[in-house]
């Protein structure tokens, strides 16, 4: 292979690095604008944070002095120097103030600038007994002016921001009360950052940085005047700051001032930080650039390649037309077959629903044999005691006794009313129908329960036990529901006696707790068998004859009770026999309407 001669590389690389030149320019001009603002905006928000950190912290003991040069115990100790006491309780309360409020040292001076007591009376840098009467803000004090100072420590030697506040009693001068804000911390919360804050007071000298090395140097000129003001209050460890060296070439800076303390606090960022990320830029431009170039002339070789893969692609392309072709044709014969399935699926879903009409109209058919049963077992009990009355009646009415006759046939009457009710509410059960419970006395329905049992009871001497409060009790229910539910319970537990030699015993107890209305109805009959229990509630499911029951009286009772919120539990007693609880909704006292199921149109 040979080698170009040295002009001909020369030329070619040339012709390379020309177009890069180009291209590069105007992109590191563009990266350098975009990282300086950047940068510029990340400093202005760093310069925020610190700012709004220090004067936060100002801030917060500004109001201090003021508030405290009120209070007695420091009054006290400049009314009395020489009171020991009243000092020793100043010196207590100041250092009390002093760990609750972070400050560093809180005192109190007398009007010649002697320190009475102070927060730190105990430790060995004491300020009681020393005189502060050349500091500023002690001047500025008894003035009656808010006073405010930055200066070292005499007695720590530490940086700190005084607040001062003269103590008044009228006109006359007691004091002045101190308060010392430590800011050492302050250059502690910088951190270690390539940028570098730095706060100037007013006269330009630096006293807090996070370059140790230009702290107390002074970035502008000082006049002979500010030498001997420096002299005199002591604000530096220097008396003579030396100028601040600062290459201007190698920081970016940005500063804000701060009028509230005449400081201005600044902050500096190396100009590699900008630098690095121009570089990278360029060097990740100029990267993307030559690749552009290398594609160029891939492109430029593998340009004779491309008529080949176009006559590939058009030869694909016939193939895949001839494969949507075929493709088509066996989708328009599947769509065919579906139309057909979607035929065969509507004949089917028409068969299904019409012989889902038959299965409904079976339902029908089975919920009316199951009503006409409830009906017949319902009216099986008013009817018997009906005829017991007109067999009474006619008795009477052969003594000549009118009005018990009457009243038998009053009870006829009422008991033909209840078979009504029986039967208008059966029909609204079996349609569905629900209607509202109402206030109901309790003991007014199982009065009338028994009513209806109260024969077949004495025949069969069954002693009756009732344990019901005379106050009435007031459930939610429907008076013929209520009286359905109870009569028929009664009506079981009679039967379940019939199998038992006396003695024959019935309890009946009403409790009232939190949740509702329990009502407890007990026999000592031979109680629920455990296939019972499982299947009582069922319609039809009875344990006597075919001739003592249909096995629909639980069944109706629990569907009742469910429909008025309560619930019915079958047991057995501990002491044998059967336990049903009947649990209701409580009603409001003294209000019984006409239930809606015994008005009768």
């Amino acid at each position: 292979m040979t080698s170009l001669p040295p002009a001909n590389r020369a030329r070619s690389v040339a012709i390379f690095a020309l177009p890069l030149l180009i291209l590069l320019w105007p992109l590191y001009h563009l990266a350098e604008r975009y990282y300086s603002e950047q940068l510029a905006e990340q400093n202005q928000q760093t310069l925020d944070l610190y700012v709004g950190n220090l004067l936060g912290t100002l801030r917060r003991y500004e109001d201090l002095p003021p508030i405290l040069s009120e209070l007695p115990a420091l009054r006290a100790t400049l009314r009395q120097t020489e009171d020991l006491e009243t000092r020793d309780a100043a010196n207590a309360r100041l250092a009390d103030i002093c760990q609750r409020t972070g400050a560093d040292v809180i005192y109190l001076m007398r009007p010649d600038g002697l320190t009475q007591a102070a927060s730190n009376w105990d430790q060995p840098d004491s300020f009681v007994g020393r005189n502060f009467s050349f500091r500023p803000y002690y001047k500025e004090a008894i003035q009656g002016k808010p006073a405010r100072f930055f200066g070292l420590g005499t007695t720590s030697n530490r940086r700190g921001y005084y607040f001062a506040s003269d103590v008044r009693e009228g006109d006359r001068l007691l004091g002045v009360l101190v308060v010392k804000l430590d800011l050492e911390h302050m250059e502690q919360l910088w951190g270690n950052t390539p940028e570098q804050l730095l706060v100037t007071d007013s006269d330009g000298v630096v006293i807090l940085s996070s370059n140790s090395t230009w702290r107390f140097h002074a970035s502008r000129p000082l006049s002979p005047a500010k030498r001997r003001e420096i002299a005199e209050n002591i604000p530096y460890p220097v008396l003579d700051p030396k100028p601040l060296q600062i290459d201007e070439k190698r920081w970016i800076s940005l500063s804000r001032e701060l009028p509230e303390t005449g400081w201005t606090v600044s902050i500096y960022t190396p100009k590699t930080q900008i630098d690095r990320p121009v570089r990278s830029v360029l060097l990740i431009g100029g990267a993307t650039l030559m690749t552009l170039l290398l594609l160029l002339a891939l492109l430029s070789i593998s340009r004779r390649h491309y008529l080949e893969r176009i006559a590939l692609e058009a030869q694909a392309k016939r193939q895949l037309e001839m494969r949507v072709l075929e493709r088509t044709q066996e989708l328009e014969g599947a769509n065919a077959r579906l139309q057909q399935e979607v035929h065969d699926r509507e004949q089917a879903q028409r068969e299904l629903m019409h012989a889902q009409d038959e299965v409904v109209q079976a339902g029908k058919l089975t919920a009316l044999g199951t009503m006409s049963a409830s009906i017949s077992h319902e009216l099986n009990q008013p009817l018997a005691a009906i005829r017991s009355y007109a067999d009474n009646a006619k008795v009477l009415l052969d003594h000549q006794r009118l009005d018990d006759a009457r009243g038998n046939l009053e009870q006829i009457s009422s008991l033909t009313e209840r078979m009504a009710s029986i039967i208008a509410h059966l029909k609204a059960y079996a349609r569905g129908a629900r209607r509202a419970p109402e206030n109901v006395a309790l003991q007014p329905a199982i009065n009338d329960a028994l009513a209806l049992v109260a024969s077949r009871r004495q025949a069969m001497n069954v002693e009756l036990q009732r344990d019901l409060p005379d106050a009435p009790i007031w459930v939610q229910a429907g008076e013929t529901r209520l009286r359905q539910i109870l009569a028929n319970l009664l009506s079981n537990a009679l039967d379940a006696l019939s199998e038992k030699a006396p003695p024959r015993r019935l309890w009946l107890t009403a409790e009232q707790k939190p949740d509702g209305i329990v009502l407890y109805l007990r026999d000592n009959g031979p109680g629920f068998s455990e296939q019972a229990l499982a299947h009582a509630r069922e319609p039809f499911f009875t344990t006597k004859t075919s001739a003592k029951g249909l096995g629909l009286g639980l069944a109706i009772c629990d569907t009742l009770l469910r429909a008025l919120g309560g619930r019915l539990e079958l047991g057995n007693h501990p002491e044998g026999g059967a336990l049903v609880q009947l649990h209701l909704l409580p009603g409001i006292p003294g209000v019984m309407p006409t239930p809606q199921e015994e008005t009768r149109a």
